[in-house]
């Protein structure tokens, strides 16, 4: 998430370090193997992995076939998905045109399809809806959704995804908290907002701060940053209860519509720490749509191979292989 503006006050320095980091880079935390996943996506002109080295802890599942596979067999799986996530890293102008790609293929199979967002916050939603309605223009939308202050990544990495909607005809939901009630949180904690605030928020007695491996993942990356900030030491506590937050509110927005819309597929846009292990968003939605049969598949667009555990958790269902990895 992008958190520096000029028009809103700001969390410690350490913090937004803290999570902007852990949001782009994430480390690896156990959880149990689960039939040789993540399955590694093939780009177009690669067609097997060759050489134990460039593969690193996957080496074991990397003979088995269900462990490879083409664009085009993630694209047969991700339409059996009722909710689809594309874990971004919010710079990589690579991971947004795979995101449209994907985005254009699913809407080829299936044109009951939605777009939910990151990089919009739940007050301007009336903004993207006026925006795909045509009674606004792009410049517009920007101006009313306040994007360059509370977002601020280039336009232009979103903008072909939201021009797609529009023409498609296809429902965009602004997911994300409001960067003032975030910082607020995790200054003050969450039992510091108003009831004016909380509106924007779910229910207080919605947002768990009890799964005791993600709490372990982010008190790491906590002590951390700590160190690097010289000592510097805001309460532990409430940094999670920020990070849970935004978890918590687009979980919440992306159940309220599978809910009303149970004939749709939901393609999700954030960053990957809001999806890996399904710490995040994943199972936070799964907790509210108990009553369904939900099918959900996470994909992270980019990631370095070597950094997955030693025990070949499955950080996710899918990664691409680019150049890099």
């Amino acid at each position: 998430m992008k958190l520096f503006t000029k028009r809103l006050f700001l969390l410690p320095l350490f913090a937004i370090l803290a999570i902007a980091i852990w949001l782009v880079a994430v480390p690896a935390y156990p959880q149990k193997l689960n039939d040789c996943r993540p399955q590694i996506v093939l780009p177009p002109q690669v067609t097997a992995i060759s050489g134990a080295g460039s593969i690193g802890n996957f080496k074991e599942c990397i003979g088995s076939k269900k462990r490879i596979i083409t664009r085009s067999q993630l694209t047969q799986q991700l339409a059996k998905a009722k909710i689809v996530y594309l874990g971004e890293t919010h710079d990589s102008a690579e991971d947004h045109r795979l995101q449209l790609e994907i985005i254009g293929q699913l809407q080829k199979k299936n044109s009951k399809l939605a777009i939910a967002l990151e990089m919009f916050q739940r007050p301007y939603q009336d903004a993207v809806n006026d925006y795909l309605a045509g009674k606004i223009d792009e410049q517009e939308l920007l101006e009313k959704s306040e994007y360059k202050q509370r977002w601020g990544y280039p336009w232009q990495y979103y903008a072909p995804i939201v021009q797609f909607a529009k023409a498609k005809k296809l429902p965009v939901l602004a997911l994300n908290t409001p960067t003032e009630i975030t910082r607020l949180v995790a200054k003050n904690g969450l039992d510091s907002l108003t009831p004016a605030q909380r509106k924007f928020i779910p229910p207080l007695a919605e947002i768990r701060t009890d799964n005791s491996d993600y709490r372990q993942l982010m008190l790491s990356i906590f002590q951390q940053h700590q160190a690097d900030a010289n000592g510097a030491s805001p309460d532990f506590e409430k940094f999670f209860q920020a990070q849970i937050l935004w978890d918590e509110t687009m979980a919440e927005g992306i159940a309220k519509f599978i809910r009303a819309n149970p004939n749709y597929q939901v393609v999700v846009l954030v960053g990957q720490g809001h999806i890996v292990y399904n710490y995040g968003i994943p199972s936070r939605v799964a907790r509210r749509v108990k009553n369904l049969r939900l099918n959900q598949r996470s994909v992270l667009l980019s990631n370095d191979l070597e950094k997955k555990s030693d025990d070949n958790t499955p950080i996710a269902d899918f990664i691409f292989l680019t150049e890099s990895n």
